[in-house]
């Protein structure tokens, strides 16, 4: 049996959570279900479980725009935001059209039936399942769920405590009076570090090169004073506008005057820290958001570190040894427990494989269009967020523009829009273009294109997307509109 819907959403995260509220809200009637590999919903907000895990953007821009963050916390607990999803979920009915359980292995495209095929394993009981559907909307983002970055260290199999990643922590682990090492500098890292200070005998952020922190207050206690002012339901969007300008200033101000960002950004470090701290530790080599800041609630990383619970070391791994890390500059770590906040590994369209009429579809050699749709696939859209600003300020705006061309395909009664890419647009630049991270520069080869104009170009600019994706006419001579051809009569 194959269960046909006009709508599959894959990934029950925060991008598919919200791309099924959008649809049930702007495309009504459509019947829909999510495929969903875990067995609960939040995507990366249940697949990370570390301590102190949290948001890294503030929650007034992380929060869907249809359902309003009601805390003052700025920026939220892993806990937190898993239950604001499934709360959502639940609000808008979502929840009941999940499918838990399900991993997808190939999606194919048929031009004759004007549908997707799209099969899937339950991985519980092995049932293999296929479904069909007219639109085939990709929502896992960009992570690899079976394996984070690890690097081969020289000589980890001496290590003789215990060597933990980040992505797969350990239920009930015990690090009380331990020695930590944590290897890495991005949001992972400058998370665990405070958070696991206080029960740790020491715990030190080994790094081989810095990150730009940026503190922010982890409760707003000043927006109190705009309840005073404002009713409730104008609150929340003033809120949520203050942020995304904010955003927008910073981002801008430091594509345009690097330095003055980046004094911006170590001063407060410098102050707080004291003149005799190596500020070394906290000035990277790049420029501001040439990789994204890591945002920490009242500077708890720099608290950690000055009060000796922890430190920060920045060097070379030379080997592991049985209790700890050796390093290049001959400096040796002892550890009992050392965690690898080295980094993630991406996968594209949560690695499902797609053919179109029987040909494989390699990512890598496709542009993007409007950072939504794929050149050549028709009917697939992929949500992404930004990197630059909060996930969710995109991924509602991407979902809303795939409810319009759905809408415009009902009224123009066409069965599948495809984009097609001049010949001239194709470029070197991936869909992830605008950040140096490692992980970025990793997955190079295996990511989306974009082009170098129009539709086809990446802009990660939020004024720019918003009437791109939700004002800009769907019709606007990029994509080709087909039709299912009636069935030949016989003779």
């Amino acid at each position: 049996m194959i269960e046909h819907f006009d709508v599959l959403i894959v990934g029950a995260g925060l991008s598919g959570i919200g791309m099924a509220c959008h649809l049930q809200r702007e495309s009504p009637g459509k019947r829909y279900a999510i495929l969903e590999r875990r067995q609960a919903i939040g995507g990366t907000w249940d697949l990370f479980r570390y301590p102190g895990v949290r948001s890294d953007s503030d929650m007034f821009t992380f929060a869907y725009a249809f359902r309003p963050w009601e805390s003052k916390t700025i920026l939220a607990e892993g806990a937190l935001v898993r239950n604001y999803l499934i709360d959502t979920a639940r609000e808008f009915g979502v929840d009941k059209n999940i499918r838990f359980g399900l991993k997808i292995t190939p999606a194919h495209w048929s031009s004759t039936d004007q549908l997707w095929n799209v099969e899937a394993a339950h991985e519980a009981t092995g049932e293999n399942l296929v479904y069909s559907c007219s639109f085939l909307i990709s929502c896992t983002g960009y992570y690899d769920y079976d394996q984070g970055h690890l690097p081969q260290f020289a000589g980890k199999d001496a290590f003789k405590g215990q060597c933990i990643h980040p992505q797969f922590w350990p239920d009930n682990l015990d690090y009380r009076g331990k020695k930590i090492v944590v290897i890495g500098s991005g949001a992972t890292a400058v998370t665990l570090v405070p958070s696991m200070a206080p029960d740790a005998a020491h715990i030190t952020m080994l790094q081989r090169s810095p990150t730009y922190i940026f503190s922010l207050p982890g409760y707003g206690k000043w927006i109190g004073f705009l309840e005073k002012l404002l009713p409730p339901n104008l609150l929340f969007g003033t809120l949520r506008s203050i942020h995304i300008r904010l955003q927008r200033a910073l981002y801008k101000s430091a594509k345009r005057w690097p330095h003055a960002v980046q004094r911006f950004l170590l001063r407060p470090v410098e102050r707080y820290m004291g003149k005799d701290f190596d500020m070394r530790h906290f000035t990277p080599a790049y420029r501001p958001w040439d990789q994204r800041l890591c945002m920490v609630p009242d500077g708890d990383l720099l608290q950690a570190i000055k009060s000796g619970k922890a430190s920060v070391v920045t060097d070379e791994i030379q080997s592991f040894t049985a209790s700890g890390i050796a390093l290049k500059s001959g400096l040796h770590l002892d550890a009992d427990i050392v965690v690898t906040a080295t980094g993630l590994r991406l996968k594209t369209f949560g690695g499902v494989q797609i053919r179109v009429d029987g040909e494989p579809i390699v990512a890598s050699q496709l542009l993007s269009y409007r950072a939504v749709l794929m050149q050549d696939l028709p009917n697939f859209g992929f949500v992404l967020g930004y990197t630059n600003a909060s996930w969710t300020l995109k991924s509602d705006m991407a979902s809303r523009y795939i409810c319009r061309l759905i809408n415009h395909m009902d009224r123009q009664g066409c069965t599948s829009a495809t984009p097609r890419a001049p010949a001239t647009e194709r470029s070197d630049g991936n869909v992830m273009g605008s950040l140096s991270a490692g992980y970025v520069q990793r997955a190079m080869d295996e990511l989306p294109r974009q082009g170098q104009s129009g539709p086809w170009k990446v802009t990660h600019a939020f004024e720019h997307d918003q009437p791109m994706l939700l004002q800009d006419p769907i019709d606007d001579g990029f994509l080709e509109f087909g039709f299912k051809k009636a069935p030949a009569l016989s003779a």
